[in-house]
């Protein structure tokens, strides 16, 4: 949706896109303005605040904004990700020795489940039943161990709120579909990302198997060789753009999928570039390709709109993105105060 902005409803535009990355609270917002015609915040901010929509952690064991019956239905899907992360990945993991894991969750699950704590407000009461234990490493694998969502009114534009956590069951009054095989996933995967190798897959997700799931999707899918000759999946009809498509000029948030979504990256940038390394900053896509990052900054009473290209850019590369600023200002920072665009040296 990056070629030309839809005309969609919100929750089928994240569910389209298979779940949306949300550790930064406004990026949602900004990543579905700029695949949404005349997108408004409050489209999404209502379905978050209804439950609708929610806010837990999923693809790769991150904080995903995906509508309720995605949370319920890919949770149990993506659990085998979560729980590695947990015990392979994570110092959290390695300081359970000992603990039973089990009754570590049945005894969240209550606390959690009584009222919406933050990992601040949780990590004492675990350390009543568990004091040999570092307290912040019992509180952050919770947050692993069980299906939380981060309870509004986090989440919702223009309101803040702490980070707090409760069961995704409790939160939509529902319960969790039981384990399923991730087919039905990565075929909308490749409905949204494709045509993508099984590293991307693999690299988007976090599964683990890949290559069988591929396998067994096989006689469903489209395959292409690209200019290495790796073979490409995709769904049959998908469209598949001329190579020659001129792609417009588009702001993506500090984490956005389409730049997570494939391992090889030089699919959308066509340099090294700290697009994903420095916390704060979004990319700007210039013909498809990650040309730019971005910031906005307030100033006394200026919000400003920092620029800093990767390459040097054309004069009609400049002014395209100067024009999607100047669009895309009002829609962060609303009408107050004046706003300012400024381009960094290449």
């Amino acid at each position: 949706m990056l070629l030309r902005r839809r005309r969609v409803p919100v929750l089928e535009a994240v569910e389209r896109l298979v779940g949306m990355q949300a550790q930064v609270p406004r990026d949602p917002y900004v990543a579905l303005w700029s695949r949404l015609d005349r997108f408004r915040p409050e489209a999404l901010a209502e379905p978050i605040a209804d439950r609708r929509a929610v806010r837990m952690g999923l693809l790769r064991a991150t904080l995903h904004l995906v509508t309720a019956r995605d949370a319920l239905r890919l949770r149990s899907v993506i659990d085998p990700v979560i729980q590695r992360v947990l015990h392979t990945q994570s110092p959290f993991g390695r300081r359970l020795a000992g603990l039973n894991v089990d009754e570590l969750s049945a005894v969240a699950t209550k606390l959690l489940e009584e009222r919406p704590r933050t990992r601040a407000e949780l990590a004492p009461l675990l350390t009543e039943r568990w004091p040999d234990h570092d307290p912040a490493s019992l509180s952050y694998a919770v947050t692993y161990l069980l299906p939380l969502v981060q309870v509004t009114p986090r989440g919702i534009w223009g309101q803040t709120g702490p980070s707090a956590f409760t069961t995704v069951e409790h939160w939509l009054g529902r319960p969790l579909e039981p384990s399923a095989e991730p087919d039905d996933m990565v075929l909308r995967y490749l409905a949204a990302f494709g045509p993508s190798a099984i590293s991307d897959v693999q690299s988007w997700s976090g599964l683990t198997g890949v290559r069988t799931v591929i396998d067994r999707l096989r006689p469903r899918l489209r395959t292409f060789r690209d200019e290495r000759g790796r073979e490409l999946f995709d769904v049959p009809g998908a469209p598949l753009p001329d190579e020659d498509t001129t792609a417009p000029t588009r702001f993506l948030p500090e984490y956005d999928n389409i730049l997570l979504g494939h391992k090889d990256r030089s699919r959308m940038v066509a340099v090294p570039v700290r697009m994903w390394t420095e916390v704060g900053w979004g990319s700007v896509l210039v013909d498809g390709f990650g040309s730019a990052r971005w910031k906005v900054e307030r100033r006394k009473d200026t919000s400003v709109l920092r620029i800093e290209p990767f390459r040097t850019l054309s004069r009609v590369e400049k002014a395209s993105v100067a024009e999607e600023g100047e669009r895309l200002l009002p829609f962060i920072t609303g009408d107050a105060g004046s706003r300012d665009i400024r381009f960094a040296t290449a």
